[in-house]
């Protein structure tokens, strides 16, 4: 039975990286069919094609490996300088040039003049460019309000899970009380484990957070209101200051940092909470600064990777996943001792996280990134504007073409950096079961 549910949480992940691409080339195809830019095809995957069905002008396909997918469009750099499309050079450079170029010619019919891609203005070349990765993250923002607020997420509530019976610093757990120890104001005041805590002082808290920054802003006496079996009770504590743990401003705990603050003394118990609309934008908004970080921080993983990979070393729950390590995480869900909605919630965050990923590395402004041909549109935007506020002649369209050898040398260290990740994935991957 576990080894089907593994399969089926590899199956859900693989046909949920199958919508997501579709979904990111159908921004870019929907955009330059509203353009009048011709779109000979639309592909999910690469290599051999396994099916796929030609309609009145645009081919339509799925190819064998789904690890990304493409349109192609006509024109989508211009000619040379003398207007024409040169054959292939013996410059390995200046080849890959006009490799590009021909390649952008091909298919070419009688009326495409007007609908090649390079001949639109920058602001529309540029919405093309982004619908892709731009369809990503609505569809990550959708599945992330759809989790947080229908689902819900394992969050720390107001319930009592423990009280503890002794003033002891963070820095110094885990251990024991010890007498002469400070009897902890919780334990003194009558706190008990499964008790909801519903005020402090009078003012009401629904979650965690709330509570534990109302918490450490106070010392000396509180008044603690509690849901007791169905009873509502009133408690009086004196909060005492202790060395407690830095907190991320979301009811998290930053390790190794500590902090002098008003102390209670019970740990809080965790459960399925519903977001709302504000809790879970604020959520999205941490997801996509810890997604920035991570991009950045992808070089400084590198050396681990490489570890974990071919040195026997651990690898880290943090570090970057391909799509083989992605799917094997995705088996793992399936098989958590969870309840199926959760299961089913998870599998969607990370579904979610697939696609804030894929908007935020296609925003990087290198070709052939969809950020690349962006970067160049803006840059031929300001030109043409510098050129007309000047009153010098329109420099005409920025020739993308000529960064093709940059362009190239990016392709073959995403490829280098891909097949690492793959190996770490394979050999030592990342696992949240044994």
């Amino acid at each position: 039975m576990t080894a089907l549910m593994f399969l089926l949480g590899i199956l859900v992940f693989v046909l949920g990286l199958l919508f997501s691409i579709a979904w990111h080339e159908l921004g870019h195809y929907s955009l330059a069919r509203l353009f009048g830019v011709r779109v000979p095809q639309f592909m999910v995957g690469f290599g051999p094609t396994l099916w796929s069905r030609h309609g009145k002008e645009t081919e339509v396909g799925i190819k064998a490996i789904p690890f990304g997918g493409y349109i192609r469009m006509i024109g989508m750099f211009p000619p040379g300088d003398d207007g024409k499309v040169r054959q292939r050079s013996t410059s390995p450079f200046r080849g890959m040039i006009e490799d590009a170029r021909a390649a952008a010619f091909e298919e070419l019919r009688p009326g495409d003049e007007k609908r090649l891609f390079y001949t639109r203005k920058p602001w529309k070349r540029f919405l093309v460019m982004f619908a892709g990765p731009g369809m990503n993250l609505v569809l990550a923002v959708g599945i992330f309000l759809g989790v947080l607020m229908g689902f819900g997420v394992n969050t720390q509530t107001t319930a009592v899970a423990s009280v503890s019976e002794c003033v002891i610093a963070q820095s110094e757990e885990p251990r024991d009380c010890q007498a002469g120890d400070t009897p902890a104001p919780a334990a003194a005041a009558g706190l008990l484990a499964g008790d909801v805590i519903t005020a402090f002082d009078g003012q009401p808290v629904g979650d965690w957070g709330t509570l534990q920054q109302r918490i450490r802003d106070t010392t000396g006496p509180a008044t603690i209101t509690v849901d007791r079996d169905g009873q509502s009770m009133e408690l009086t504590a004196d909060l005492i200051e202790n060395q407690v743990a830095r907190t991320d401003g979301s009811g998290g705990y930053v390790e190794g940092e500590f902090v002098t603050a008003g102390f209670l003394g019970f740990s809080p118990a965790s459960g399925i909470v519903q977001q709302d609309f504000g809790q879970a934008v604020d959520r999205m908004g941490d997801m996509m600064t810890t997604g920035v970080e991570a991009m950045i921080d992808i070089p400084s993983k590198i050396p681990g990777l490489w570890d974990a990979a071919f040195g026997g070393g651990e690898r880290e729950p943090d570090s970057p996943m391909g799509v083989v390590g992605a799917a094997r995480v995705g088996g793992d869900i399936f098989t958590l001792d969870i309840p199926a909605s959760q299961q089913v919630a998870t599998a969607l965050f990370l579904i979610a996280g697939f696609n804030l990923s894929l908007f935020l590395f296609n925003m990087l402004p290198l070709l052939p990134l969809d950020g690349g041909h962006m970067a160049g549109a803006l840059w031929e935007s300001g030109r043409r504007a510098f050129a007309k506020v000047t009153r010098r002649p329109d420099p005409g369209p920025f020739d993308v073409a000529k960064l093709m050898p940059v362009a190239y040398v990016v392709a073959g260290v995403f490829i280098c950096f891909t097949l690492l990740v793959l190996a770490a994935d394979i050999i030592n991957p990342v696992r949240l079961t044994g």
